[in-house]
């Protein structure tokens, strides 16, 4: 069967296809252009972030390293500098990301940003990558045996559906 001028169908439908493809745009069809890395400290989050710093690297993808502050019950902060603590977290977090880019910057160029959000770590996530337009997300697997029960940050970005999420054990 020819399709008119001549062209086998299957040709003039594949060419219809790919001059459709040229004409939009679509999000992450070249590969990641920011790729988010969900960090807390943990053991599992810093290989999640070393992970997602290689995928950036070969990419050449902007990297976002993300900290979401716990925001405290209104009892649990009465009397307790828990803020302050969170932030000290954030700040250590900095500065060891920092020691390790200094100490990689000649081996590897990695552009990459730093990002605090208060909130829950799901929610967090999920508005750091609306906000920053990630194309993906990567997060270490959980440690907590809670999780097994109610969910795991991991789990429920996956069951979104909005993002390739990659779990690092």
């Amino acid at each position: 069967m020819e399709a008119p001028g001549g062209r086998p169908a299957a040709e003039a439908t594949l060419g219809a296809v790919t001059d459709q493809q040229h004409q939009r745009f679509e999000r992450g069809t070249d590969g990641p252009k920011v790729i988010v890395a969900g960090i807390d400290g943990s053991d599992s989050s810093m290989r999640a972030a070393a992970y997602a710093a290689g995928l950036a690297r070969r990419q050449n993808a902007m990297l976002a390293l993300v900290y979401v502050q716990p925001v405290m019950s209104a009892g649990a902060a009465l009397g307790a500098p828990v803020a302050e603590a969170t932030g000290e977290v954030a700040e250590g977090l900095v500065n060891e990301i920092r020691t390790a880019t200094e100490r990689l910057r000649d081996i590897w160029n990695v552009r990459w940003e730093f990002h605090t959000f208060h909130g829950d770590p799901y929610n967090g996530l999920v508005t750091a990558a609306d906000e920053l337009k990630a194309d993906a997300v990567i997060v270490g697997a959980s440690e907590s045996a809670g999780h097994r029960f109610i969910g795991s940050v991991a789990v429920r970005l996956v069951k979104a559906g909005r993002w390739p999420v990659t779990v690092v054990p």
